[in-house]
């Protein structure tokens, strides 16, 4: 199969994109989508920022022997043009429907050759007349574990293209995981296991269908005859996945570990203007206060420098600082989103926490089973750095160094445009006022986040109980209470939403029925936790199950309590993709070739607040069940 696929567009039809994607909205041609062939690609990413200076065209990189694009350190670019290793064979194992739809792709593509080759990386579009679209590979740093890793990058991740939905103009860059090496991939061998790939193939797309921003998977391939050294001798896949954007925090840390300031000012602008599409996306302006101005800084005797302002009033934000705004709200959001729903990361570096607010590169993760905030799912996160109730903590932390990264362009003010700064940075003397105003904007940024997180879990956990407005005492008596309450009896996170969302007030009338119905949120064996009996467990949920009926009934009446109960099963997952889940399904597709078992679990996944499924009743129910007593807590490590 040849390495090269032609692209059948032109750079007219790429102008009009936006204008296309309205018209094809409401053409019945385009309703269900488009093959893959029609699919409008870009490659906006490769056009505005820098190239690795050893392989700056396409060309230069086709016509290089494929050994030539290994390991390496990398200087003044973003990207390295690279493309796929070759493969001799490939099996694909699965696709998420959802995937496809919201790609803009047509039900059927799957079947098709030229998808199945794209998605495991045996060609590829180029388009040599129109635009250069060739596949690249991210140049980033990070900070993990708190300390500074130095050049990481797309290690073994290949970008694509850009691809736009025609019917919704959403804009998403696709890549390959584990197609080869790249300049990035340090002493690795660029390659993914199976057992890794199913992983995130079926958790990324299961976030998607619970609301959490995350990545996307598109495909899961097998590579039969790839043999991956890790723990083991296992064998190889590839994930084809898709989001908004691949870029994080860890692409400014390296620019600014390595003085490029310029290349910082061009990334966050390429952010702003093309992530985000446009400045005016962003959070309004936030005027500073008088003593963040730099009125009072001693001037120099020649002439006006860049750094002087008019008058002693405060100043406004400038659009980096409300960049850097932005970046901090998505983020605060999600976060929210992983506290609400028991999600933990386990390797939250800045390398893994994304630019637009993405649950981003999944290793060592898990949904959490028995409530514990200490709980993490990395088995080499030793001091629990990144467990569960350490996540919005250690997101603000990477925040912060983004804040570093960007501090002499959200610290400039409304001089940040001065012909002079923008050539030569900040005057010596202007220093201490330039660091000062942009403490200033990260310590404003930090309480805007903490704010944020704490409006969007209010809002997820309220919905979570059944709660239709929020009342400041629901904080302590319902959320703190109830999770107090599960962590002392080492009861299940999720289960008790979904259970409590089949309970009727008129079970809870009075103090003995409350207690009867606490059992429902014990696991079959009973419950943990030292100190307690069983009817002390039962008092104490039923008490709080008393104070729970009067909130809802605040809210709800009691005449409404069935469509009550309708609408918290729909933000109640039945199902959710435990590591013990997943643990069997990449037993049974690795060991036994059991290749249904993993389009069922996607089924489950992307439709988690189901009843039903309509498969296999028995598998069903036992997925949705307690978790398997010795299977709790599951813990495991980086190596993918």
């Amino acid at each position: 199969m040849s390495l090269r696929a032609t692209l059948h567009q032109s750079h007219a039809i790429r102008a009009r994109l936006g204008l296309m994607a309205t018209q094809f909205s409401t053409s019945t041609g385009f309703a269900d989508g488009v093959s893959l062939r029609e699919l409008p690609k870009s490659n906006i990413f490769t056009v505005k920022l820098p190239p690795d200076p050893a392989f700056e065209t396409p060309e230069s990189s086709h016509n290089a022997p494929r050994e030539a694009l290994g390991p390496r350190l990398v200087k003044g670019a973003l990207y390295t043009y690279v493309r796929p290793e070759l493969i001799e064979e490939a099996i694909l194992l699965g696709v998420s429907p959802k995937a496809m739809k919201d790609l803009g792709l047509k039900p059927g593509q799957e079947s098709e050759s030229q998808f199945k080759d794209l998605v495991s990386g045996k060609s590829f579009f180029w388009d040599e007349e129109n635009g250069g679209i060739y596949p690249w590979a991210q140049c980033y740093g990070g900070w993990q574990f708190g300390s500074w890793a130095g050049q990481l990058g797309d290690g073994r991740a290949i970008s694509l293209f850009e691809s736009t939905n025609l019917k919704t103009n959403m804009r998403f860059e696709l890549q390959l995981k584990g197609a080869g090496r790249t300049p990035y991939s340090r002493f690795a061998d660029g390659k993914a296991v199976l057992r890794s790939s199913i992983r995130e193939f079926i958790v990324s797309e299961a976030l998607s269908a619970l609301g959490v921003p995350t990545t996307r998977a598109l495909s899961l391939t097998l590579l039969p005859k790839s043999k991956v050294l890790r723990e083991r001798i296992e064998p190889g896949a590839i994930v084809a996945r898709f989001a908004e954007s691949w870029l994080r925090i860890g692409t400014f840390d390296l620019l600014r570990a390595r003085g490029d300031r310029d290349m910082i000012r061009k990334l966050a602008t390429f952010v702003a203007e093309e992530v985000f599409r446009g400045w005016g996306a962003l959070p309004a302006a936030m005027s500073l206060s008088e003593d963040q101005s730099m009125s009072s800084i001693d001037h120099p005797e020649r002439g006006v420098p860049w750094n002087e302002i008019q008058g002693n009033q405060g100043f406004e934000e400038n659009r980096f600082a409300r960049l850097y705004r932005e970046i901090a709200r998505r983020n605060a959001k999600t976060v929210a989103a992983w506290q609400s729903y028991g999600f933990v990361n386990g390797v939250l570096n800045t390398d893994n926490t994304s630019i637009y607010g993405l649950s981003l590169d999944y290793g060592p993760f898990a949904f959490m089973d028995n409530f514990d905030p200490h709980y993490t799912p990395n088995h080499d996160d030793h001091l629990l750095r990144y467990s569960y109730k350490n996540q919005p903590t250690i997101i603000w932390w990477n925040l912060v160094r983004l804040g570093e990264s960007l501090g002499e362009l959200i610290g400039a003010g409304d001089q940040v445009d001065e012909e002079r700064f923008v050539r030569e940075g900040m005057a010596e003397h202007a220093a201490p006022v330039v660091i000062k105003r942009a403490e200033g904007v990260i310590d404003r940024t930090g309480k805007e986040f903490r704010a944020v997180f704490l409006n969007e879990y209010k809002r997820l956990m309220g919905r979570r109980l059944g709660l239709k407005t929020q009342k400041v005492s629901d904080f302590n008596d319902l959320f703190s209470e109830i999770l107090d309450t599960l962590e002392a009896l080492e009861l299940d996170f999720n289960h008790f939403f979904r259970r409590l969302s089949s309970v009727p007030l008129a079970d809870l009338e009075t103090k003995a029925k409350c207690e009867e119905v606490a059992s429902i949120f014990f696991h079959s064996e009973g419950f943990g936790g030292i100190g307690y009996t069983e009817n002390s467990a039962k008092e104490r949920i039923g008490r709080w199950l008393g104070n729970w009926r009067t909130r809802i009934l605040e809210d709800w009446g009691p005449s409404n309590d069935l469509e009550r109960q309708v609408a918290m099963k729909k933000v109640n997952p039945n199902f959710l993709p435990r590591g013990w889940v997943l643990d069997e399904v990449i037993e049974r597709v690795e060991l036994r070739g059991d290749q249904e078992i993993l389009g069922r679990v996607m089924h489950m996944a992307l439709n988690p607040f189901n009843t039903e499924w309509g498969l296999c009743r028995e598998e069903e129910e036992r997925f949705c069940g307690d978790v398997p007593r010795y299977k709790r807590a599951m813990m495991c490590s980086c190596s993918s």
